[in-house]
């Protein structure tokens, strides 16, 4: 089975109106309503589509959040069953301060294709290089490094390694650093941090690091579409995150996933820029027109590309959505 390919230009509108909605209150220094703006237009826009969808992945739990929450159901209850994970706005805080890197993202699978990940912590990594045991999470460092090095034909020092600059990375920034690896620190935005590695113009060799579960799943299906390569780990702070888990059916709280067990079978995912960044331009408005950017992919069809479009602002009143 396969997703059909006339789905891939509706969400692509779906996470271009988004955008847009946020784009307005970039710099504004609100990020609750550039979110809400974004999740709004979202949800608007699913509940007009042919299709049974389910948020697997959305804005937290249903006692956390009004809308797209986990389970919600959205569409006309026709058509496909999809799973669907969203995040309306990826950088929350980039739009609000109108910093680069800010986007509206979706992913859409096959009935239970895609992971319903837990709202916590991931431990991932990430590379092009599909072959086994070149790159592994249980791998140290420098054994990463120094196999991905002979792999790609490259010295050490002509790798780059993106990770989020947080203190919990000290350790892995100081061994990449003594093995004269190239650092792209990232302040958010994990999900375009891992699709860095997904085409040489990024200079991007690996991604490794500590982030948000959700986003890993979100950025899996589309490396998945690259044929890179992914996997991600949980980590499960507290006892009520351990609870939680187990509600959801992880038994093994500690297991090492590989892309395919996160997403399988066909998938679609769009990602817009609401600001301009490493992995798409933001939204230009230019009168009663505006341009957006967003890198697309559909498996099944092998559409993997970034896509600019020049249109017309739809004064459906994206403001009544917010």
């Amino acid at each position: 089975m396969s997703i059909d390919k006339k789905f891939v230009d509706q969400f692509l509108n779906i996470t271009t109106k988004a955008a847009l909605a946020s784009s307005y209150l970039v710099g504004k220094k609100n990020k609750i309503a550039a979110d809400e703006a974004a999740v709004n237009s979202m949800r608007f826009e699913l509940n007009k589509m042919d299709i049974k969808g389910k948020i697997v992945i959305g804005e937290g739990e249903l006692d956390e959040a009004p809308m797209l929450y986990i389970g919600e159901k959205l569409g006309k209850n026709i058509g496909p069953e999809l799973d669907i994970a969203v995040d309306p706005l990826e950088g929350t805080n980039f739009a609000a301060n109108n910093q680069p890197g800010a986007l509206s993202v979706i992913a859409v699978a096959e009935k239970n294709n895609l992971f319903n990940a837990p709202e916590t912590y991931m431990d991932k990594i990430s590379t092009r290089v599909k072959e086994k045991n070149v790159i592994d999470l249980d791998f140290s460092v420098k054994k990463n490094i120094s196999n991905l090095s002979d792999y790609l034909n490259k010295k050490p020092e002509d790798l780059t390694a993106c990770l989020l600059d947080r203190p919990r990375h000290k350790k892995i920034i100081n061994e990449l650093k003594d093995l004269g690896v190239n650092l792209k620190l990232i302040t958010d935005g994990d999900v375009s941090g891992a699709l860095m590695v997904t085409d040489d113009k990024y200079n991007v060799d690996i991604f490794l690091g500590i982030g948000g579960g959700p986003e890993g799943v979100l950025a899996a299906a589309a490396l998945d579409a690259y044929d890179c390569s992914f996997q991600g780990r949980f980590l499960f702070d507290t006892d009520e995150d351990k609870t939680r888990a187990k509600k959801m059916g992880i038994k093994d709280l500690s297991k090492k996933y590989e892309i395919n067990e996160i997403v399988s079978g066909d998938s679609i995912f769009c990602a817009t820029g609401i600001t301009s960044g490493d992995l798409v331009e933001g939204i230009k408005i230019e009168g009663n027109e505006f341009i957006s950017e967003t890198l697309i992919t559909h498996k099944s069809s092998g559409l993997k590309k970034i896509i600019k479009i020049k249109q017309k602002i739809w004064y459906i009143n994206i403001i009544n959505t917010w």
